[in-house]
């Protein structure tokens, strides 16, 4: 369906459950079972990459981790042979935080966050046959499930917590999630390659594998909520009335705690003074802070290290800039007329007369170093060579040089 219908439905509201006919995909050119073998025995993954659980329980980390051998002596590194016997035992394995590992999720999660504008990460679940993994329980994020291998029956019911915060886990109210889970289900459904099934954060959920291995990816995403920005506004409150003398004075001497009404009046002037303080600000301010907190959570596009500091070295007035890809910026007039591009989580002070080219590159996202706008030959390539260095912009298809035969 369409991007804004999915948004005025479905978003934060209520489950989605579509089929793979829908979908038109079966998912296996994200992750499939031979991938999560690799993952599992030759990329020497660490915990916290990897979980597993049985019956509902979390195993115990060092029953499938051990050390690498010479010259990997971390002891945190996953056994294959220890997880081998651990899955034929009917447990199921967690890959965690795939979208930092496996290449084509880095690229699909990163893009994903681009596209809802809310931060994700990428795990996935692989369940041995007639095997459950964790017991019903709900996400403080919104998750889409994407079934790759097998089938998993799924059951999902109302939450018991609507839209619970990252601090309202389900461990906390585990009495009300049973009883929640054995009523009847708003979705009780056999996933099979290429279905996908959406979650807002809180619904109730447990799985089961059927007859095969069975293997889904859950996309998860980090929602951007209103108690963000609320947030915000506190930690700028707390900045603004540290410099309010009144505020930082101290209780009256031989105060005692025991009796709350000693220091209710006290007590009363500071809620009145904080919200004072609440009343000035400036909700331009609390959105920036949301920003960075935001964008530091967001990864932009990966850069080639090598690749592209050779190409900052050989910089031409024919070399194409492109700014790299899901990197968030803005421009800012900084102090002494200095320009301040903001992006992700760092903040680059350029100079006054680099304006023009900034604004040019940030508007049309490529574009020929001779063509940066206001700036002469030498200036162009200084600048561009910075861009380049401080990842704000790549060069396209730069390469390390092979030597010569």
């Amino acid at each position: 369906m369409p991007a804004e219908e999915f948004g005025e439905r479905y978003w934060a509201q209520r489950p989605l459950l579509t089929r793979a006919e829908e979908t038109g995909n079966s998912f296996t050119d994200l992750l499939d079972l031979p991938a999560v073998d690799e993952l599992l025995s030759r990329r020497g993954l660490r915990t916290p990459f990897l979980r597993i659980a049985k019956d509902g329980a979390v195993v115990d980390a060092k029953r499938f981790t051990t050390s690498g051998g010479a010259g990997a002596e971390i002891a945190d590194q996953v056994s294959s042979d220890s997880v081998l016997r651990l899955f034929a035992d009917g447990s199921t394995v967690v890959l965690q935080g795939l979208h930092r590992l496996w290449p084509p999720l880095i690229e699909f999660a990163d893009q994903l966050a681009a596209d809802l504008g809310h931060p994700t990460q990428v795990n996935a679940y692989v369940t041995p046959p007639s095997s459950r993994g964790f017991s019903p329980h709900y996400d403080v994020h919104d998750v889409f499930v994407l079934q790759v291998a097998g089938e998993k029956h799924w059951t999902i019911h109302e939450p018991v917590l609507p839209a619970p915060l990252r601090t309202q886990v389900w461990t906390d109210r585990a009495a009300e999630v049973a009883a929640a889970a054995e009523r009847e289900p708003v979705i009780d459904a056999v996933l099979r390659p290429g279905d996908a099934l959406y979650l807002p954060r809180g619904y109730l959920h447990s799985a089961r594998a059927l007859g095969e291995i069975s293997a889904h990816l859950t996309v998860g995403i980090h929602s951007v909520t209103r108690w963000a920005a609320a947030e915000s506004a506190l930690d700028l409150v707390r900045t603004l009335a540290a410099e309010d003398p009144q505020l930082r004075g101290s209780l009256p001497l031989g105060l005692d705690l025991s009796r709350p009404d000693s220091v209710r009046d006290d007590v009363a002037a500071v809620v009145a003074g904080l919200q004072e303080w609440l009343g000035r600000v400036d909700p331009t301010e609390v959105a920036d802070r949301l920003r960075a907190r935001t964008w530091a959570q967001v990864r932009p596009e990966p850069v080639a290290p090598l690749a592209q500091a050779t190409a900052a070295a050989s910089l031409t007035q024919d070399t194409v800039l492109r700014l790299r890809a899901r990197l968030r910026c803005s421009l800012r007039d900084g102090a002494d007329g200095q320009v301040l591009l903001i992006g992700g989580r760092r903040t680059h002070a350029f100079g006054a007369s680099e304006r023009a080219a900034l604004v040019e590159l940030l508007a049309v996202g490529e574009l020929k170093v001779g063509d940066l706008p206001g700036l002469e030959p030498d200036e162009r390539l200084s600048l561009a060579r910075r861009l380049v260095t401080e990842s704000i912009a790549t060069v396209p298809d730069a390469q390390v040089p092979s030597p010569p035969p």
